[in-house]
């Protein structure tokens, strides 16, 4: 069994399809070495495991809204994936607060990696997490809560797979709202660098795309709320770029088929905030990712350090995108206590290139405290990486005391989690 791109081959002995709780358990308790799959979107050995892969692909309801409590909530199986359960929201007026670009992922693998979509004032996925249901290492179910669980729950939500399985969450709702999305071409970078805050507190959610061969980006996405407030016409100008005059791909040259409805078409909000369809399944095996978050206090001169890397990165390249993401408070989060800037890379399916250029792209944003996406590609070294999470030693020590014999402990983790600084 490969993963989504079909880049990484699973080295589990066993794969396991349960369709209940109770053989979620039975498999745990007499599991040595057990770990998760959700929709196997991880581009690295994160949900690996040398003994038992438990998928969640069976665990895809929606249980409950709970429309008694101020935010309301919606408990939802592990498995599910967020284009599911959006349509499903939907219909009975209510939205999360964002979504990623893809809404093919599933809720609780997007959670424990901290997923992430766009916006100046949006969290990423796991801040609407304010319950779970988990079974530990010695297969006992367990509910823990944002309310009831106390400051360790921050470290819980994001855990990476190394607390237990997640078979049920609970999520922070709002109401439903709609969205239009319009799409500018040709933003010049020095018009970033100059108006960085003016440009993503533009719209409710930004996407800039480019493919780096020059000093600008060739697509901006933004994604506005409709209010019952009549709107300006749209100025056919943003920043310099060009209001399109057609629907585009964030890839240059390859139809808008199955990208979201742009053109300033009103629609609902999860048929917008993704950048791709819930009907349009992702292509497999044609592509490689990578994802540094750093600080949005260093967003200029990150960008700076990438368009020194211009003539290096776009050989690779088939884009690259620019996201801004709000503070939280999980611990493991790459946006904990800071507001950050997202810089992604979608790259050609050429590891062995893309291998040697990783220690090059991120020796030129160490300067600015660039954390990497826990589900991507990336060669930063264990200390490292320590150095730039302030709760990771918390996090060791609260994963080691739920589960002290490592039954859900795999390479990923043993490299980047336990292995202590020298």
């Amino acid at each position: 069994m490969k993963n989504w791109a079909g880049n990484y081959e699973y080295q589990a002995a066993n794969f396991h399809h349960p369709r209940s709780v109770d053989e979620i358990c039975q498999l745990v308790r007499r599991s040595i070495k057990a770990k998760v799959l959700g929709s196997r979107h991880s581009f690295n050995d994160i949900a690996d495991s040398p003994g038992d892969l438990i998928s969640l692909q069976h665990f895809d309801r929606v249980l409950a809204i709970d429309d008694y409590r101020a935010p309301p909530t919606v408990v939802v199986e592990g498995g599910i994936t967020y284009g599911r359960l959006s349509g499903y929201l939907h219909a009975r007026g209510y939205a999360l607060h964002n979504l990623a670009s893809l809404p093919h992922i599933s809720v609780a693998g997007a959670c424990a990696t901290a997923t992430h979509g766009s916006g100046t004032q949006n969290g990423n996925l796991a801040t609407a997490v304010c319950g779970m249901e988990i079974v530990r290492p010695d297969g006992m179910v367990e509910v823990l809560s944002r309310k009831e669980t106390g400051e360790s729950f921050d470290g819980m939500v994001v855990s990476l797979g190394g607390l237990g399985v997640i078979t049920k969450l609970s999520l922070d709702l709002v109401p439903a709202f709609e969205v239009r999305q319009d799409v500018y071409e040709n933003l010049p970078l020095s018009s970033v660098q100059q108006h960085f805050d003016q440009i993503f507190s533009a719209a409710y959610s930004i996407s800039l795309f480019t493919d780096w061969s020059g000093a600008f980006f060739n697509q901006a996405w933004l994604k506005r709320r409709i209010t019952e407030v009549p709107e300006d016409p749209l100025p056919p100008k943003f920043f310099g770029a060009t209001l399109a005059t057609q629907p585009l791909h964030p890839i240059l040259g390859v139809p808008a088929t199955h990208c979201t409805e742009q053109m300033g078409i009103p629609g609902p909000w999860q048929e917008r905030l993704p950048h791709f369809r819930m009907d349009f399944t992702p292509s497999n095996g044609d592509e490689l990712q990578s994802e540094y978050l750093v600080p949005r206090e260093n967003a200029l001169n990150g960008l700076a350090a990438l368009a020194g890397l211009r003539e290096d990165l776009a050989p690779l390249l088939q884009v690259a995108e620019v996201r801004t993401v709000a503070a939280d408070k999980l611990w493991m989060s790459p946006c904990y206590e800071t507001p950050c800037v997202a810089f992604h890379f979608t790259w050609r399916n050429e590891w062995p290139a893309l291998k040697t250029l990783l220690p090059k792209l991120e020796s030129a944003l160490a300067p600015f405290n660039a954390r990497p996406h826990w589900g991507k590609l990336f060669t930063m070294q264990p200390e490292e990486l320590h150095s730039r999470y302030p709760r990771l030693a918390d996090f060791r020590k609260l994963a080691h005391s739920r589960d002290p014999e490592g039954k859900f402990n795999n390479r990923f983790l043993d490299r980047y989690i336990y292995q202590l600084p020298t």
